[in-house]
């Protein structure tokens, strides 16, 4: 790509200039401008990004398997793939429990973990005695 053109996503004369006018006559055209000075040169990453999502999507092909992938045609392989991807969804489902019962766990320690700062500070309490209200100086 060469960089030659005059309205190139850069901090040239032209794009400055078209840039303050957009912001001159509505905002939104100054920012888009200012948009495309900052992250015009990934344009050509993105489109060819969004372009490999939506592939698969708008395909006439024949549609596709779990994750992605149709079957390949050897029985033995199809079979075998299909019980590692079956064994894997089973890991992860172990995998989700155990958070769970960390987070459950973790929950626990801290209700314990307050419970027993509020102990310490009912004790403290009774010690100091209860604190009464200062009471204005009578004056006379």
């Amino acid at each position: 790509m060469t960089h030659s053109a005059l309205i190139r996503p850069a901090w040239t004369p032209a794009t400055i200039a078209l840039m303050v006018i957009g912001f001159m006559v509505f905002w939104p055209l100054g920012l888009a401008m200012l948009a495309y000075i900052l992250w015009g040169d990934r344009l050509h990453e993105f489109k060819r990004g969004v372009n490999r999502a939506t592939d698969g999507v708008f395909s006439c092909g024949p549609r596709r398997g779990y994750g992605g992938f149709g079957r390949t045609g050897n029985i033995a392989f199809d079979e075998w793939r299909e019980r590692e991807l079956e064994r894997l969804a089973e890991e992860r489902r172990k995998l989700e429990a155990m958070r769970e019962e960390f987070d459950e766990y973790m929950r626990e320690l801290r209700r314990a973990k307050d419970q027993e700062e509020f102990d310490r500070f009912m004790r403290e309490g009774k010690k100091r005695g209860p604190s009464a209200p200062e009471q204005p100086a009578e004056e006379g």
